[in-house]
Parts: C-alpha cells; structure tokens; sequence
C-alpha cells in the first residue's frame, strides 16, 4: 500500500505576519503596454488570521467555518441563478464567491494611502469603502477619501468597465454600481478610475468600485477587496497580464520569529521557474459562472486505490453547476458527496487509528491519535493522496491533507463534501507556486519553498 510518513511537527499551523510597508521610491507599471515590456510585480500576503492568538484547531476551525458558508451561500446562489425565460437555458445573474483568506497590502490615491485588501480568485471587481460612506464596515485602515487625490476620476456610463458591470446605472455621479457576493455580502457606489500602488509598482487608471455603502460581515478583515476572476472587472484583466501566480506558505504553527508570508506575483514574474516537477493541466471555462478557474479533474487516489468516480462526477453540467474550481479563499477541499464518500470510506479502510466519532473540530473525518504521541518526534503512516488532473497527477504532501493537533490527539483529513460545485481548496494548494497562464489556458502546480521566496 502506498503511504508516506507525516511527522506531527510538520502539521501545525502559522500565523502569517506583515505590516504595511510603501516605498517613497516608486515605478510605474504602463497597463498599455505590450506583454513584451511587462515586468509585473510582487506583494507579501497574510492570513485573516494573522496575529490572533488562536490554537492550531481554532485557526482551523475558524477556516472550515468560514469555507463552509462560502460554500452553501455559492451554492445556494448557483442554484437560484438557474432561473431561465422561456426562450433560453442561458444563467441569467452572476455568482461571485465573495470575502476570502489572504490579504494583500497594498495603496490607492496620489498620494498612496495604505490599505489592506482580500484577494479574491472568485470574483473580479476591485474595491475599497470610500466617504462620504452612507453605511460602512469596521476596517482596520481608514476609509478612502477621493477628494484627497490628484488621480481620482469617475467613469462614465459608456465606458466598457461600467458595461461589464453586473448591475449598474447611470445617475447623477456617473456610472454607479451595485455588486453582490454569496454570503449577502455587497458593495455600492460610484465606478472610478484610480492609481494603485502594490509594493514600489505604481499603476493609473485602475478601475474600481468606490463603495459608499457596503454591508455584510464578509470583509471587515480588510478595507475592501482585489479580484482577481477572469472577468473584465479584475486586477488581472485591466494590467492585461497573461500571468499571475500564488504561493501560500505551509499552514502550520508560528514556532519562530521568521514570520514567513505567502506571495502574489503578477505578469511575466509569474514564471514556473527550472523546477523539474511541474504539473500543468487546462483551465477550463463556464460560461455560465466566467468569473472562476475551473479544473478537469478526471480522478483521485488513496494509496495504491484508483476510486471508481464516475467520470461525469467533476464536470461542468450543461445549466451551468457542477465542475472544480480552484480557489485561494476557501480553506479546505470540498467534494461532490458520491466522490468524497468514496474518498472517506478509503482513509477509514487505510489508516491504523480509530475513528473519532466527537464532531469537535467540524471536519468529516478524525482519526485518534497513538496515546504515546506528544512524548517526542512522532511520525505516522497516512495513505497517498493524488488529484488526477487532466494531463497532471498531482501527489499532494502529506501537510497539504491531514492536519494534526497533540493537544487534541486528534488528526483529521482536510476535506469535505459538496453538492453542485467542488472546489480545491488553500491547503491543498500550500508550498506551491500555483501559475495561472491565460494565454495558454493553464494552471501549473509548481512545488516551492514558499517562506523562502
């Protein structure tokens, strides 16, 4: 039986630290220029969690909680956005994911004036609560003043940003915008243009939602939100950048002063670099949610066991549910049900520990760990776990799939089930520059040191 040994000591979780940080000494990133010039550039993210004396099952906890709702409200909405006319089967509104994991630091306005943002690979409207605010959230950095910049503009009606919005209308200030997200969560306001500082890289003329009333509990991390969906709307679509890459260092405890972080990296820094182990498989496309980076995923793999998944099991249904997504801000994997069951009932015929039957950690699936753990290094025999991509197997470590807790005696799988969509989840994705290539349609699984970047 394939397996591999997992050390406890390499399961625990990291509290990932940054403070905002903007240079005097800026460039400017030309959003005209050919792919050739681009350059791109790099920004230092840290987990919502960062900083909160949490234990390693509460920050855990904590995630799956918030993966959860993100989950049913997505659902939910996917479902409810199936509503059709008698002349077509076309979705008729937009699902966007909404809140997220990470939080990138970036700056807006001449001069910059710092904020935080929540990447978001689910979504594509880039925005920040600006006065006068008729109703904002608390945020950890002060509310964007437009008149206290040289470089804000509105945007007229007839520009294409304010016709790629979902909803919109042109009144009195312009093209005014109304978005949604999946956990109730929304933002409205005016549609702007604005120059964006991410590190040193200065960039004009970024479109943006200057929210001026914005409600829910889905952002209050932050000061607003980047998203970076495959939308017109996103960071991604308006630097014209054909790449941009993620590396999310290992989920585990903060045991010294390093503080490790996770990376951004867009346009041509976003290479997969002389690793030898790259796994690239086609990003696909639903036109019915365009938003989103979905995965061919064809099979999967506990130990030397081939699951018998139906092959229909992960595809894009033809009214526009099912299918995988990949997405930074979820923190475990969710399966549709058939499949995760499959999965579940293997690691349960596959791994020497009983069963913990408690529910105290809101995963599917614990086993209790040996009584003689926490007395020294302590190693444990799991099963292989592999994502047959189309045209990738990807063999995830074991970090990236079974999370320990000595205090707890308990291991758990970090994975769920789902009903519509699946989605691959951020720890799965851990120490891995994770490519997003757009001009060729593909995602690459790049294995990588990411504190050491």
């Amino acid at each position: 039986m394939a397996s591999s040994l997992l050390s406890l000591s390499t399961i625990l979780f990291i509290i990932f630290s940054l403070q905002p940080s903007f240079s005097t000494s800026r460039r400017v990133l030309d959003v005209h220029a050919t792919r050739q010039h681009e350059t791109g550039f790099r920004v230092a993210l840290k987990h919502v969690d960062s900083g909160k004396n949490l234990t390693k099952f509460e920050r855990l906890q904590r995630g799956v909680k918030r993966g959860n709702h993100r989950l049913q409200r997505l659902m939910e909405n996917m479902m409810a956005s199936l509503s059709v006319d008698s002349s077509t089967t076309q979705v008729t509104s937009p699902v966007h994911a909404g809140n997220g994991e990470f939080l990138m630091n970036l700056a807006i306005g001449t001069p910059p004036e710092p904020y935080a943002a929540i990447m978001d690979t689910g979504s594509d409207l880039i925005w920040t609560q600006c006065k006068p605010c008729t109703k904002c959230f608390d945020a950890p950095t002060p509310v964007f003043d437009p008149k206290k910049s040289s470089s804000y503009s509105k945007i007229p009606c007839s520009s294409s940003l304010c016709k790629a919005l979902p909803t919109s209308d042109c009144g009195s200030d312009g093209c005014e915008y109304l978005y949604s997200y999946g956990d109730y969560s929304s933002t409205e306001g005016v549609l702007a243009t604005e120059t964006f500082t991410f590190d040193t890289v200065s960039v004009p003329e970024v479109g943006f939602g200057c929210g001026e009333d914005n409600e829910g509990s889905g952002f209050n991390q932050g000061g607003g939100l980047v998203g970076l969906g495959r939308g017109p709307l996103s960071l991604v679509s308006q630097l014209k950048q054909s790449k941009f890459s993620y590396c999310l260092t290992s989920i585990s405890d903060e045991t010294s002063s390093q503080n490790p972080t996770s990376t951004l990296v867009m346009g041509s820094l976003a290479t997969e670099t002389a690793n030898s182990s790259v796994y690239t498989t086609p990003l696909i496309k639903n036109p019915s949610h365009p938003s989103f980076y979905y995965l061919s995923l064809v099979g999967i793999s506990v130990g030397n066991v081939d699951l018998p998944i139906e092959k229909s099991t992960f595809a894009v249904d033809s009214d526009g549910t099912g299918g995988m997504i990949i997405d930074s801000g979820t923190t475990i994997t969710y399966l549709q049900e058939s499949a995760f069951e499959l999965v579940k009932k293997e690691f349960v015929s596959q791994m020497k520990l009983n069963v913990d039957n408690s529910d105290s950690t809101g995963l599917d699936l614990c086993f209790e760990l040996p009584e003689d753990v926490g007395s020294g290094e302590t190693t444990i025999e799991i099963p292989k776990l592999v994502f047959h991509f189309d045209g990738a197997s990807l063999d995830l470590p074991g970090e990236n799939y079974m999370i320990g807790d000595v205090k707890s005696g308990l291991v758990c799988l970090a994975m769920g089930s789902s009903s519509g969509i699946s989605i691959f989840g951020n720890i799965q994705q851990q120490n891995m520059m994770v490519v997003h290539d757009l001009e060729k349609e593909t995602l690459s699984f790049v294995p990588t040191k990411c504190d050491q970047l």
